[in-house]
Parts: C-alpha cells; sequence; structure tokens
C-alpha cells in the first residue's frame, strides 16, 4: 500500500517492535488521559463478528472472553456476517452491541443516513490483499480491460470504492463499466459461475476466489492506490456508548490484546480462521505468508483523524457516500 506517511511510520514502528521483542508496546496507540468517571449499567457485551480479521480470530482463540471476564463482563457473540452493512444493521437494531472490525464506507454511508453509531477506535493492517479480480480465461488484463463489463461491488463498502479508484486512476469513465451491486454471498457464486466478469473484494474470501477460481488481480489495493481511503472500525451506537463508557473500554482493551497476539503469531491466527473459513491449505500459507501486522488509532490521535477526513472527502466527491461528513463528529473517545 502507498500509505500515508504517517501509516508507514506507524507500522515501521510497529515491525521494529516486533524485531526487539517489545511489539506489544509498539502497535498500541497512544493512551490519552482517559475521563474522570467511566460508566457502566450492564455486565454483559454482545459483539459482532464476521468469516474474517480481528474479530473471528478473538472469538476463535477464546482467550477474549475470559479477559473480559475477568472484569465480570459476559461476552455474546452475534453473527457471522458476511460484511459490515449487516452488521451495523444489528447494531442499530439493538441486536449487538459492536459491530464487527468492520469498513468504515459502509459505516460513514450509515451516519449519513441517520444511524445513531460511532467509530470508538480504528485498525490499520498492512499489507491488504484486497483487489479486483478476473477470471485467467476471460481476458481481462488490466483495468481498461473492464470498459464493457460487469464488476460485482458491494453498495457505498469497500469494494465499490476500490473500482472507483481503479477507473479514475486509468482516466475511464465510471458509465463505461456496469457496477453490479451484490453484497459477498451472492457475488462469489455469481463471479464463480461467469454471471460478472469480475469482482473487487476484501480478505479472504477474494484470496480463496483467486486459487478457487484461476483468478488474478487487475487492480490491488495495497500495490495501486496512492493512499489508504477505507480503515477498519469499531462501531457502537451512540447511547450505548455514552452509558457503557467503562465497558467500551474494557472491550477495545481486549481486542488490542487480540490484535498484538495476531500479529506477533500470524500462523497460528490463520490456522484459527481457517477453521470457520474452510479454505485450502494453500490460501492459508498465502495468508500467512503475508506477514500482516495491526495497528490502532483512537479518535484523540489528531494525524490518523486527519487522514481519515481525507479519505471521507475523497469518498463524498465522488459520491460514493451521499454528501461530506465531519469524522470527528461521529468518533467518539473513551
Amino acid at each position: 500500500m502507498k500509505e500515508s506517511s504517517m501509516s508507514r511510520r506507524a507500522l515501521l514502528r510497529g515491525a521494529a517492535g516486533l524485531l526487539a521483542g517489545s511489539a506489544a508496546q509498539a502497535l498500541l496507540p497512544a493512551r490519552a488521559a482517559a475521563p474522570r468517571t467511566l460508566t457502566r449499567n450492564t455486565d454483559k457485551v454482545r459483539i459482532g463478528w464476521g468469516q474474517g480479521g480481528l474479530s473471528l480470530v478473538a472469538r476463535q482463540r477464546g482467550v477474549f472472553e475470559k479477559t473480559l471476564a475477568a472484569r465480570n463482563i459476559k461476552v455474546e457473540w452475534v453473527g457471522p456476517f458476511p460484511n459490515h452493512a449487516p452488521s451495523i444493521q444489528a447494531v442499530v437494531g439493538e441486536s449487538a452491541d459492536f459491530g464487527f472490525w468492520g469498513s468504515t464506507t459502509p459505516a460513514l454511508a450509515g451516519m449519513l443516513a441517520g444511524s445513531p453509531i460511532v467509530f470508538n477506535t480504528f485498525q490499520v493492517y498492512a499489507p491488504r490483499s484486497t483487489a479486483i479480480i478476473a477470471k485467467k480465461s476471460s481476458g481481462i488484463r488490466s483495468v481498461a480491460d473492464l470498459v464493457g463489463r460487469k464488476v460485482a461491488v458491494n453498495r457505498s463498502g469497500l469494494g465499490e470504492f476500490l473500482l472507483v479508484a481503479a477507473l479514475e486512476k486509468h482516466h475511464i469513465d465510471k458509465s463505461k463499466v456496469e457496477f453490479v451491486y451484490l453484497n459477498p454471498p451472492d457475488a462469489a457464486p455469481a463471479f464463480a459461475q461467469g454471471k460478472v466478469d469480475a469482482w473487487s473484494m476484501w480478505s479472504p474470501a477474494v484470496d480463496i476466489s483467486r486459487f478457487k477460481d484461476d483468478a488474478q488481480d487487475i487492480f490491488n489495493e495495497g500495490r495501486d492506490m496512492d493512499f489508504l481511503v477505507d480503515y477498519t472500525s469499531l462501531v457502537t451506537r451512540r447511547k450505548f456508548t455514552q452509558e457503557n463508557s467503562a465497558l467500551v473500554r474494557a472491550v477495545i482493551d481486549a481486542y488490542y490484546t487480540e490484535g498484538n497476539w495476531q500479529s506477533t503469531h500470524v500462523a497460528e491466527a490463520e490456522q484459527l480462521a481457517q477453521q470457520v473459513g474452510k479454505y485450502p491449505d494453500q490460501v492459508r500459507d498465502y495468508l500467512a505468508g503475508l506477514k500482516r501486522v495491526n495497528t490502532f488509532h483512537e479518535p484523540d490521535d489528531a494525524a490518523f483523524m486527519g487522514q481519515f477526513q481525507r479519505a471521507a472527502d475523497w469518498l463524498s466527491e465522488r459520491r460514493i457516500i451521499r454528501s461530506p461528513i465531519k469524522v470527528a463528529d461521529y468518533s467518539v473517545k473513551v
């Protein structure tokens, strides 16, 4: 990823910490002074989880629940969710208290639509393998070859913005490509069966499809994007954060423990994810070989929030989200 200089520095600090044996400190955000009074009115937290990433590994490993149990908090896992939009809907509908660690783009879209959610913390993992892929037999070898073709994307999400970015970078008008709006469970078979010509998707589904469908990257987020537009985020309802700030803080801290373990135990983490994803060993080994590192940022990180605002402005200018949004107004530090 040609990330911003701040993200590069953060990742380099994380990598240096790993080599020095001090990853737990290097990968955590700087902790600002805590509010005078943290509140809590429940002993149970309902947490969304998905088919990949931090929430999946935390659920599979079993340490997360023990960490929170030590603070008299019982964890109930809600899911799995195929992508962030239904996870957000669960939070809005109060069947979950936290979404999984999902894309900031659909969260921003939900906020603009009136969803009473806020960001509590953010994750950046690198390298990222999100990509637009096409079957090797399709004749599609470049972004230019997508003209006149159907590409599956998730609306107002990571898939849609990546396609928009690819077309813009290669000076191709959006009208020349057919956007087919499908969520991952529908997009995967549509791509496999040739009902769409290409698919814009994130890990691990995109990695599975590369092997399963003999596909190749046409545009890779980590390689071809000039700066990071989408981040991974943990969201809750604003009211829940206000009434349970102590619980929110405990969940965030427990996730930081998981994120650092995942960064320093890559092979074990990918084995845990494979148990749920049930994908071939070659996919697991490919993902383990990426040696991804997590870094975290909170809403009081001014440098990070500046980058996030830049990303939100980029999305609104291209109408991926419907209007400008001030991200600080929807980000709550506990």
